[in-house]
């Protein structure tokens, strides 16, 4: 990297681990923090993380005290900050979901017309209803907000969920999403000083990637490769290799994980004999 770049990461919650495991995955060797230490780097590129709560992340990356940072969207809009989203991470995905009791005769969004409703994110609620045309009375709460309309407090609510399981102990079914969330990486808009950033950036790109991914080989006769490459779900052509035995190539092909599953046995049934599935560190496109 051009001159050493500074990155906030969250300090603590459930953003906290994966981002740190995140950027371990790419080589960079973070420095593990103390346990009262704010600062760290990285001992093998030019990074000083500053460790901040992630709610903070946005107003630091805004005002220029870091050059990147990894927060979650919801934070970002709920702060309405100007920030640049660089890259999705690919963990901490959660919504913004409205929910009632089990009882309440609300089916859709568009029932909260003229309800209270209450939430610890009040600006991105109001956005999500103002944009579907609802019309209702948001009551900013912090805390435990699944407990308002036992109360009384509100009619329904609108909070993040990840599982959906907190919601259904506290006796409430969920009746649309809002909001999709997830971490991210972000970075100052309109910063002139790109170079080290657009590495950082490509760099965990190529971890996420691979993550996605995994590198297949097989061997199969050299009269089927076209049975089987046709079924092969890659981006590009598929490496063939001539093996020792005559009439014998070995197909080495990069695909996504997600479809492993489905994808060896229509491989056997094509001849495919040898299979290996392996992990990929860092993926480039």
């Amino acid at each position: 990297m051009s001159r050493r770049l500074t990155l906030a990461m969250p300090s603590k919650g459930r953003l906290r681990e994966p981002a740190w495991a995140l950027l371990a995955a790419t080589g960079v060797d973070p420095q593990e923090p103390g346990e009262r230490m704010l600062q760290s780097h990285c001992r093998n590129a030019d990074i000083d993380l500053l460790f901040v709560r992630a709610d903070d992340v946005p107003e630091y990356v805004q005002d220029g005290v870091v050059d990147c940072g990894i927060t979650g969207l919801d934070l970002i809009g709920e702060r309405a900050s100007d920030v640049e989203v660089l890259l999705e991470l690919g963990f901490g995905a959660c919504s913004l979901q409205a929910a009632v009791p089990r009882e309440d005769d609300a089916r859709e969004v568009g029932d909260l017309a003229g309800r209270r409703v209450a939430t610890a994110h009040p600006r991105l609620t109001r956005a999500a209803l103002a944009e579907r045309g609802v019309s209702a009375e948001v009551v900013p709460v912090s805390g435990s907000v699944e407990i308002a309309p036992r109360l009384g407090l509100a009619d329904a609510i609108v909070d993040l969920v990840s599982t959906g399981s907190t919601l259904r102990t506290n006796g409430l079914r969920t009746i649309g999403t809002l909001f999709e969330s997830q971490a991210v990486l972000v970075g100052r808009r309109g910063s002139t000083d790109l170079a080290a950033r657009d590495t950082l950036t490509m760099v965990l790109g190529s971890v996420i990637n691979a993550r996605a991914s995994r590198y297949l080989l097989f061997n199969v006769a050299s009269d089927r490769i076209d049975e089987v490459t046709a079924v092969l779900p890659t981006r590009g052509s598929p490496t063939v290799v001539d093996l020792a035995t005559p009439g014998l190539v070995a197909i080495h092909a990069l695909v996504p994980a997600a479809e492993v599953w489905s994808l060896l046995p229509r491989l056997e049934a094509r001849g495919a004999s040898s299979i290996l599935t392996l992990p990929v560190e860092r993926m480039i496109p």
